[in-house]
């Protein structure tokens, strides 16, 4: 545990922020799910409403840095490749 005064307190704001780290990550594990039970269904409306929010919540995550730039572009390639796969 730190001592110094300032690192206490950043050890307070780590805290805070992996909490959000880990709720954005969650969230979009959520929604792929979401969206992959959409497909399954076959319902268009509800497939692209699903995409549409995967889609903001990562693109959120990435600028926020919960998520690396790499990651977002990877996990919405993956969600449009799902939406694809639906479409045919």
């Amino acid at each position: 545990m730190a001592n110094i005064k300032q690192q206490k307190k950043r050890v307070r704001t780590q805290g805070r922020e992996r909490t959000e780290n880990v709720r954005y990550r969650s969230t979009i594990k959520t929604l792929t799910k979401r969206l992959e039970t959409s497909v399954a269904e076959g319902d268009a409306d509800r497939v692209a409403e699903a995409h549409r929010e995967l889609v903001k919540t990562i693109d959120r995550a990435a600028s926020r840095g919960a998520l690396h730039a790499n990651t977002a572009a990877r996990k919405k390639s993956q969600a449009a490749t799902t939406v694809a796969g639906a479409a045919s």
